[in-house]
């Protein structure tokens, strides 16, 4: 595939790719709010209130309130990963996939690509393994974040690949919503862990990716069709 061209720079001194200009509203994703595919799936919910309360009363967790905790780590995260546009970052929230996978966040920037999954987590102590996944020190069957969010990088790279026409290489970030002390082994070289408080460290990050890369990169990304198949 070749090398698509690289933006141009407007009167106000602002780059844009032209293929922006002709990307139909409905299937630009720059709208998304963080967590979007989660509030539609409450308000699709069809568990009235009182169902809930009489739910949470038997003792059972009703799916909504997952999905209610899922959401509110998916804010957090993205307030802060919004808050690094200043620094030339793009971000592009709640990707929807083939099979109904989501990517929470799609980070771009000097510093790289970044896949960064926001996960809520009880245990007040974290240990992240180099193959498993984070869970209270001692759990069993902790949940598979960490291969999620390798699964959800290597698919997001793959799919702006294709569609970028060059090699767009994306990075798994994972960020543990509550959890107070997370210890990551040293095998885990792949996987960025991160508390809440830490995302903003990414903005740090550069030297990576051209201005025009980037926003040829998050032009790509934003299109809902190129993800189709992904």
């Amino acid at each position: 595939m070749g090398e698509r061209p690289e933006s141009k720079r407007g009167a106000d001194g602002k780059r844009y790719d032209p293929e922006r200009l002709f990307l139909p509203p409905d299937d630009d994703l720059a709208p998304n709010r963080p967590g979007e595919t989660l509030r539609a799936r409450l308000d699709a919910s069809r568990n009235g209130r009182v169902r809930l309360v009489l739910a949470r009363l038997l003792g059972r967790r009703p799916v909504e309130d997952g999905w209610r905790g899922a959401l509110a780590a998916e804010q957090l995260v993205g307030t802060a990963l919004d808050g690094l546009a200043a620094g030339g970052w793009e971000v592009v929230h709640s990707i929807v996939l083939p099979g109904d996978a989501v990517i929470s966040h799609l980070l771009i920037g000097p510093g790289g690509v970044f896949c960064v999954e926001a996960e809520q987590v009880r245990a007040a102590r974290v240990e992240v393994g180099r193959d498993g996944a984070p869970g209270a020190a001692g759990e069993r069957r902790p949940c598979p974040y960490v291969r999620r969010a390798r699964h959800s990088a290597a698919r997001s790279s793959l799919v702006l690949s294709r569609g970028c026409g060059f090699l767009v290489t994306v990075r798994p970030v994972l960020v543990l919503v509550g959890a107070k002390d997370v210890e990551v082994a040293g095998s885990l070289e792949d996987v960025r862990v991160l508390r809440e408080r830490e995302v903003s460290t990414l903005g740090t990050l550069g030297g990576v990716l051209h201005p025009d890369r980037v926003d040829r990169i998050h032009t790509v990304a934003r299109d809902r069709r190129v993800w189709l198949r992904a």
